[in-house]
């Protein structure tokens, strides 16, 4: 029995689904979502908010303000409500609208940033908000989960560890690349206790993070337009790309086995299946990070007409037409 008096306190840390039937390999998908904030955020959120806590900057009064995507806005509108704080989530026009949902109905109030930074796009536009805000008024604190080091720290002490807990004799570890956060905890940690194990990170087509050049991304969670201060390649040994046509396939494929999961998880998968399809990958024993669910994209890569336009971009792109 598990008995909790505040949402943060059950981190959902063992749970696996073998996906070896759909590839020629031992893959497993550790599944983050199954906590109150429903994604892998609820890691950095709770440990960036108790470090600011503990330094003095967040007390009775503060106001939290950060720019998410999506996942870490829930996640800091679980612990806000809980710890009794205000919170602001800055967002923009790509952001679930059930996402945005839940962060109100959790008491946050959500702005939304309709028009990109000429230069740093959306994030970079973001980012301007919550600066602004955050002189505006001295109660606002912000985590600044892109460069705020309790984010990969949360990954390094609980994430980690746990998956070479369940797996000792893993070989390649797949992880998603947003603000880095789990990759970079994950591969400082795995680096420090067996440097055999490989570390492939996944990104977005369209995310500047491994230098790739900038495009338009529809769906929230990976890649992004600025490249994180925290990311460093030297842990990691290779790089996928997956583009939103393969995210949305792939998402709809485990809906078709019955794991509805969300885009992030998505683009993880895809971009594992592929690498395992381009290495001799038969005697390898790996593990893929799944950051979310799948409820909140039901309006989105779930519903036919989004899905066919983001499949028609990929046609387009195919035969030269402009989109």
């Amino acid at each position: 029995m598990t008995v909790i008096t505040s949402p943060y306190e059950y981190i959902e840390n063992d749970l696996y689904v073998d996906l070896s039937a759909m590839v020629d390999s031992s893959l497993y998908l550790k599944c983050e979502g199954f906590n109150f904030a429903g994604s892998v955020k609820l890691k950095p959120a709770l440990a960036m908010v108790e470090a600011a806590e503990r330094e003095g900057r967040l007390t009775p009064g503060s106001t939290l303000v950060e720019s998410s995507s999506g996942n870490l806005g829930v996640a800091i509108s679980v612990i806000a409500a809980s710890k009794g704080y205000r919170f602001v989530c800055v967002t923009d026009h790509r952001c679930n609208r059930a996402t945005e949902r839940a962060m109100t109905a959790l008491g946050a109030t959500v702005q939304v940033i309709t028009e990109p930074n000429p230069v740093t796009g959306f994030l970079g536009a973001r980012i301007d908000r919550v600066r602004a805000l955050c002189a505006s008024d001295s109660r606002y604190v912000w985590l600044d989960q892109y460069a705020n080091e309790n984010n990969w720290l949360s990954h390094f002490t609980l994430t980690a560890p746990s998956i070479a807990r369940a797996f000792p004799d893993v070989d390649v570890v797949f992880i998603g690349a947003g603000t880095t956060g789990t990759l970079m905890g994950c591969a400082r940690w795995f680096a420090g206790w067996n440097e055999n194990v490989r570390i492939v990170a996944v990104d977005s087509v369209g995310s500047v993070t491994f230098g790739g050049p900038a495009g338009v991304r529809m769906i929230p969670g990976l890649g992004t337009s600025i490249r994180p201060d925290m990311v460093d390649e030297s842990v990691i040994d290779d790089v996928v790309m997956v583009g939103e046509p393969d995210t949305v396939r792939m998402c709809h494929l485990l809906a078709r086995r019955g794991f509805l999961f969300g885009g992030s998880t998505g683009t993880v998968v895809s971009g594992a299946v592929r690498w395992l399809d381009e290495h001799d990958s038969h005697d390898l024993k790996c593990v893929a990070i799944s950051p979310d669910l799948g409820e909140r994209y039901v309006d989105t890569i779930y519903r036919s007409d989004w899905a066919s336009a983001i499949l028609d971009q990929e046609v387009h792109a195919a035969v030269g037409v402009p989109v």
